[in-house]
């Protein structure tokens, strides 16, 4: 779709009869990933009410928003997204967006010395998986707990207090990471999943990674993409290789296979989440819940 036509779009659900959100008079929020609305939970507490739009097993590279979804942006009182082009084509409506409402894109929280450059896609262009070191994630929830603040200001001390609180466990959060990733020999962390979302996780903790596809899952995989990560495997001798939630796990069937062919056995290690979370009540749901689970999985099938 013309992406004039749909913020065009937005601006006319505007003016539609919506339905009212049941939200009690909170201060709402709108997110697009479940990370992001995990954190203002977080922090909000009960002077928020929140709302991704991505939920389980949704790739926000290939999402698109619905009618409903544009309803709630139009309803919101602020909207947080992750920004450094992870919502693909939506990040250009939620920009147009900002002009009429608060709008802000986390992304911009992280220096940019201190994201990862992606060669050969342009000055500007970054990995956005930034929620996968824990200690970048520590600027996002510090990023969202001034902008909460400042538009609460008759809550700035119980939100400031809030974020303190969360950021203190994210980074008893790294520090667990760090002693479980400790049991894993040096020459065993090769972290292969089906596209190149951990970039992140390896420079904080170590690892080597690898996916199939690249940053995002918008472009397909190819017969060599599936030789190069065998060869990988075979000459690496890896033990395990994981599939993510919100991606087919067809690709990395198909690597699994490629290595019986060349006499490597190698297993699936488990179920990674990448670009979204778990169910919501399920310690899967959250953000830290979600981080555990990856890094117990990685650790018990590479050690």
């Amino acid at each position: 779709m013309n992406r004039f036509l749909y913020f065009g779009l937005v601006l006319i659900f505007a003016g539609c009869t919506r339905p009212q959100a049941d939200d009690q008079g909170k201060f709402r929020v709108v997110t697009t990933t479940g990370m992001i609305a995990d954190a203002v939970k977080e922090i909000g507490r009960e002077y928020v009410s929140v709302k991704a739009l991505m939920g389980p097993g949704v790739d926000p590279h290939l999402y698109k928003a619905t009618q409903g979804d544009l309803f709630s942006l139009m309803d919101a009182d602020l909207v947080l997204y992750n920004g450094i082009h992870l919502e693909g084509k939506m990040g250009e409506v939620l920009e147009k967006l900002a002009r009429r409402k608060p709008v802000l894109s986390l992304g911009k929280a992280i220096p940019p010395e201190k994201l990862l450059h992606l060669s050969g896609e342009g000055e500007a262009a970054y990995d956005p998986h930034i929620w996968f070191d824990v200690s970048l994630w520590q600027r996002v929830a510090e990023a969202i707990g001034q902008k909460l603040a400042a538009m609460l200001p008759d809550k700035q001390m119980e939100i400031h207090a809030n974020t303190t609180a969360y950021v203190a466990r994210l980074r008893e959060l790294e520090s667990h990471i760090h002693g479980r990733v400790a049991e894993v020999p040096q020459e065993h962390r090769i972290l292969l999943t089906a596209h190149d979302a951990f970039g992140y996780f390896g420079r904080a903790y170590g690892f080597r990674v690898m996916g199939l596809q690249g940053i995002s899952t918008v472009g397909e995989y190819g017969l060599g993409d599936i030789r190069r990560v065998v060869h990988t495997i075979t000459q690496n001798r890896i033990k395990a290789v994981f599939v993510e939630s919100s991606v087919s796990p067809r690709a990395i069937e198909a690597v699994v296979e490629g290595a019986k062919q060349r006499g490597h056995l190698v297993r699936i290690g488990g179920h990674l989440f990448s670009d979204a979370m778990g169910q919501p009540g399920t310690s899967k749901g959250t953000y830290m819940g979600m981080m555990r689970h990856n890094v117990y999985t990685i650790v018990q099938a590479l050690k």
